[in-house]
């Protein structure tokens, strides 16, 4: 779930030449995420945190609130806030992971590897 499209498209990048194979679906905002993870079953979701219309810990507390294997599913969030009341933050809403905005694949492909394990 990522707002700007530049940060979505590089994301995805990132992620199509680390896991060969892999499919991204991307969400605009908070709501769109909640809505695609109510109709779609999915590994994992990175999570921006400043999104328009819903955001990123309102999306995780109401993805954490569906019912069955749905509410847990693993949850990354990017950030440029790297302060470590950000980080705590992320956990009270229910996220498994985080990764700071810019980021490298190596801090990507660790925090999913944390989250997936």
């Amino acid at each position: 779930a990522e707002d700007n499209g530049f940060n979505a498209m590089v994301a995805q990048d990132e992620l199509a030449d680390a896991i060969p194979g892999v499919q991204v679906d991307v969400a605009m905002n908070g709501r769109i995420a909640v809505e695609m993870v109510q109709a779609n079953r999915y590994d994992v979701i990175l999570m921006d945190l400043q999104m328009p219309e819903m955001s990123g810990y309102d999306a995780t507390k109401a993805i954490r609130s569906l019912p069955g294997d749905t509410s847990r599913v693993p949850i990354i969030a990017m950030t440029a806030n790297v302060l470590k009341e950000e980080v705590e933050r992320c956990k009270e809403a229910g996220m498994d992971g985080y990764v700071p905005k810019p980021f490298t694949r190596e801090e990507l492909m660790g925090a999913l590897t944390a989250a997936l394990a």
